[in-house]
């Protein structure tokens, strides 16, 4: 969402080496300014009380007790938008029960900077307009519909984590407290429910067709029926799915009013 708008960014690390690499990073993208820098808890709560950035990029281990603390000490009101960064990815896990906007390994992307940028703007811009008149509510509706659809995925594969863009995720298997995302070939194990994943795709472009199967619409090619009410799904690339009964019903009324 493009605005003019410049994000004003505090840096919390410790490393020195570290720190000057990720602050030119900063530096160099015209997204972004810097509004101070710490190297301690108590350092960015002193800048949080008088500068109030739009963006707080902090290591997990920062001292006085760490990142995730400082956020449960923060009001809604004191607290920024959060990218952790970390040397590692043994806290990636509970680091993203606080919403960040990206969780980065050092030495960080400055692709991946960027993007979290973008997706800081987005919400900057949402938050204005809800403060803001009521004239603009369809401006607003439309804003948060782009940014559900642009939701991404955390994965872990080979000690890295990655991202997977919903659209890009052909079909997802439940294997009980962890789904399959097939995309692309590929396939990632995650650990997650498929009822909640379900519930975070976007309902437009998704479908669920089997109690442990979801499928993204634009990969079906086609359907085949099966005995006892049961179809086949064939996707483009040539996976066969199938689609029980007690999903047939409500599968063909959301496909039809889609067409």
């Amino acid at each position: 969402m493009e605005t003019g708008r410049v994000l004003s960014v505090v840096v919390a690390l410790t490393d020195a080496a570290t720190n000057d690499l990720l602050l030119r990073t900063v530096q160099q993208d015209r997204s972004s300014r810097i509004a101070g820098t710490a190297n301690s808890i108590k350092d960015v709560e002193s800048l949080l009380a008088t500068r109030a950035p739009d963006v707080l990029i902090v290591d997990v281990n920062l001292p006085g007790g760490g990142a995730f603390s400082l956020l449960q000490r923060l009001t809604s009101v004191t607290k920024p938008a959060v990218i952790f960064t970390a040397a590692d990815d043994s806290t990636a896990l509970e680091a993203f029960r606080y919403q960040p906007l990206d969780f980065l390994l050092h030495p960080v992307d400055a692709e991946r900077l960027h993007d979290a940028f973008g997706r800081a703007m987005d919400q900057l811009v949402v938050k204005e307009l809800e403060q803001g008149d009521r004239s603009v509510q369809e401006l607003l509706l439309r804003a948060k519909s782009e940014m559900k659809t642009g939701l991404r995925v955390m994965v872990k594969s080979a000690g890295r984590i990655t991202f997977v863009k919903a659209e890009d995720i052909d079909w997802v298997e439940a294997d009980r407290d962890y789904v399959r995302i097939y995309n692309g070939g590929k396939k990632h194990l995650v650990r997650e429910r498929i009822s909640h994943l379900e519930q975070q795709l976007p309902r437009g472009r998704f479908l669920r067709i089997h109690r442990s199967t979801i499928v993204n619409v634009d990969r079906i090619k086609e359907l085949q029926p099966l005995t006892f009410g049961e179809y086949s799904v064939i996707l483009h690339d040539g996976t066969r799915l199938t689609m029980s009964r007690s999903f047939r019903d409500r599968v063909f009324q959301r496909l039809q009013s889609a067409a």
